[in-house]
């Protein structure tokens, strides 16, 4: 019985000490981080997994690393984009009064109709007096409720002040012909009912008048009927602003411009909609070129991201809905919104300490919520732990940067909500659910994007200074991503916290080596070079004065860290740091120790489709190639696995459930046959390889017939 069977196979008494239960509880707590860091290879596979689309790097192949090292990332901005475009004007909705019949004709010249527009029209001429439109805000309910009075020849027009009690509506009422009233405010407490409009409908019979009322989606209305408004498509609505002006036949060859196309597909609203066809004439004119035509679209986010964060209008709860979105963007809706509300508690105990957040359980329809943030949703498979769930509900912007913009206008133009950003991501890291920690850490890249120094001190480097191996995932997650997106200095930060001394602060250190591991598809040869310095580098532990149980600790620690990073990197980029380490795997005592944990850890590991063991899948690719180096290193590291005092059993644990589960697979069976024998051409490794085989061969009735075939490979002595 080896020595760690023998400990696993201890219980303490029934009966034992305080201190036993004590010591119990910390070796429970103790094989939970080593399981948790045994898991380095399928940490970095919950990252891809989970994390934004700026992670796909890390995916690569050791084939794409082969053709080039990995540059500046594709489909992102990177800096700040200086187009000096100020905001589109945006009038009051709530400015009362009579309108203006100019403004109307105005109006009239570029508003095109739409299902909802026809059916709320039909209502009308039908003799009904009031019809409520029911839309999210800026799609156009406005226009849509004057084109409607225009239609019926109802003016003179008012806009009716939102009244603080529905009872006392009728009292605005001043003998008009048309009125219309936008944004009605309702609440559970204070729904709109049919005796409400009784009211209005007597005044609106006896002078011949008719009122449109607007509400948003989330309104409560009982037993009022209502038409859902959905405003045109995008493209019917630029035509009907440039057309007028520049007519059909020009029309017909700017709508095929890529700036014109690229806007169109971000789902536009219709105020930048008008903005935007304002621009397009001026191209057809000669006043711009498409280049400032193309950098307008992308101006329009911002605007539209700054709209929504400074609208008095817009309910807190939806501006954390829109944050949370931006951190979940392409995640379950269901995750979005629950985590939402937590941030909406927080947001709420910033803007007012004295009242709770009060989150309505059952309130807005996801539809209505997408909606509103220009979002949209889809079905698609959300990828676990345990294994593909299909058919989960996903929510993402419409628009691929406004989740990058957002953040970082609430991270810099809206510093007052950092406490609660702060603590929700927090909250977000402890959180039971990768993909939730993962979100945490790729929000926290972006926002180090918009402002490393406050990043870091706010969140990373707290996280790296603690002392739990979660909260150092994340710190490394996070910087991995910030450099990923480009972030300066991000490789400064890990080089340092690497190889220079920080005293007790010694998870920064543990933080940069797992980053430098999973930056090993895009910076293999830097992050190589700089575990490669820190392995050789004397720190504070190492002094004879120094504690001696903590010194142990430590070089435990220090150990699996380097030896999860290797892994990761062995993994990911394969022949290249295979060869390195193998070159000095004899004469470098210092890195011989950590290269076999990595290379053994490596071995454990299983291929998520086919289920066999990638390194051994490895070393058959690397036999079948021109070039066997590859394959003579992979037997250079079995063979001083095998001869390693501390290694062997757990090398000899790794080859025996190889050949069990080469039983059903003829390709591992294959690369078997060619593996074992190459080991075997030691005497001592023979005689251990051997000896595994036939106890393999002889553990069950019948015997095993891999087992038999593969000891038949080996030569005798």
């Amino acid at each position: 019985m080896s020595q760690d069977e023998a400990s696993a196979g201890t219980s303490a008494p029934a009966g034992g000490t305080p201190a036993d239960g004590e010591q119990k509880k910390q070796d429970e707590t103790a094989d939970a981080q080593e399981q948790q860091r045994q898991e380095a290879w399928a940490a970095r596979r919950a990252l891809i997994a989970h994390g934004p689309e700026f992670v796909t790097p890390l995916a690569r192949t050791a084939t794409d690393i082969g053709r080039d090292q990995y540059g500046p990332t594709g489909g992102l901005v990177k800096g700040d984009v200086n187009y000096n475009f100020s905001l589109p004007y945006i009038r009051s909705e709530h400015l009362s009064g009579e309108v203006l019949p100019d403004d109307v004709e105005e109006l009239a010249q570029v508003f095109h109709g739409c299902p909802s527009f026809d059916e709320a029209l039909t209502r009308l001429k039908r003799g009904e007096r009031i019809v409520v439109l029911s839309g999210g805000r800026d799609t156009g309910r406005r226009s849509a409720a004057l084109m409607l009075l225009r239609c019926l020849k109802a003016t003179p027009m008012r806009i009716l002040d939102p009244p603080d009690s529905l009872s006392a509506l009728p009292e605005q009422l001043d003998g008009a012909a048309g009125y219309v009233l936008l944004n009605l405010p309702t609440s559970r407490s204070h729904p709109l009912r049919e005796p409400h409009l009784l009211g209005l409908r007597e005044r609106l019979e006896r002078t011949k008048g008719h009122l449109v009322i607007t509400v948003e989606p989330s309104a409560a209305l009982e037993d009022v009927p209502y038409v859902r408004w959905e405003p045109p498509g995008a493209e019917d609505m630029l035509r009907s602003h440039v057309t007028p002006r520049t007519g059909a036949e020009v029309w017909a060859g700017l709508c095929g411009l890529t700036p014109v196309k690229e806007f169109l597909a971000r789902h536009q609203q219709p105020g930048e909609i008008a903005k935007f066809a304002d621009q397009l004439v001026a191209l057809h004119r000669g006043e711009t070129d498409e280049e400032t035509l193309a950098a307008y679209g992308k101006a329009a986010v911002a605007a539209q991201v700054s709209g929504w964060l400074t609208d008095h209008g817009r309910h807190l709860r939806e501006k954390a809905f829109l944050i949370s979105l931006a951190v979940f963007d392409k995640a379950p809706y269901a995750v979005t919104a629950e985590c939402a509300d937590r941030l909406y508690v927080e947001l709420q105990r910033t803007a007012n300490p004295r009242e709770p957040a009060a989150i309505p359980v059952f309130g807005s329809s996801r539809e209505d919520r997408l909606s509103l943030a220009r979002a949209r949703g889809y079905v698609g498979t959300e990828v676990t732990e345990w294994g593909p769930l299909i058919g989960r509900y996903f929510a993402e912007f419409r628009e691929a940067d406004t989740a990058r913009v957002l953040l970082e206008q609430v991270w810099n133009r809206h510093p007052s909500a950092r406490p609660a950003l702060v603590e929700w991501i927090q909250d977000l890291a402890d959180d039971g659910r990768p993909l939730v920690r993962t979100r945490a850490a790729s929000a926290t890249a972006l926002l180090a994007q918009a402002d490393l120094s406050s990043a870091m001190a706010l969140l990373i480097e707290p996280w790296a200074d603690d002392d739990h191996f979660g909260s150092w995932l994340t710190a490394a997650n996070a910087l991995t991503m910030a450099q990923l997106l480009s972030v300066p200095t991000v490789l400064k930060i890990l080089h340092d916290w690497c190889t220079e001394d920080y005293g007790d602060l010694e998870g920064r250190r543990w933080t940069a080596i797992r980053a430098y591991g999973l930056l090993g598809p895009v910076h293999y040869e830097r992050a190589l070079e700089a575990l490669l310095d820190a392995i050789h580098r004397p720190h504070p532990h190492d002094d004879p004065e120094a504690d001696e149980d903590e010194a142990e600790e430590y070089a435990k620690e220090e150990a699996q860290q380097f030896a999860d990073a290797l892994e990761l990197l062995l993994l990911a980029v394969r022949d290249r740091v295979l060869s390195t380490l193998a070159e000095r795997l004899a004469g470098d005592r210092a890195l011989r120790t950590h290269a076999l944990l990595a290379f053994l850890q490596a071995c454990k590991q299983s291929d998520e489709r086919t289920g066999r063991p990638i390194v051994l899948d490895w070393y058959a690719e690397a036999t079948a190639a021109v070039d066997n180096t590859a394959a003579r290193h992979l037997v250079l590291f079995w063979e001083a696995a095998l001869t390693d005092r501390a290694r062997t059993s757990e090398a000899l644990r790794i080859l025996r459930g190889w050949v069990l589960t080469a039983g059903g697979d003829p390709r591992s069976e294959a690369a078997l046959a060619s593996l074992l024998p190459a080991l075997g051409a030691q005497p001592t490794n023979h005689q251990r390889i051997s000896h595994l085989l036939r106890a393999v061969r002889d553990a069950t009735k019948p015997p095993s017939p891999v087992a038999k075939r593969l000891l038949a490979q080996i030569p005798a002595r």
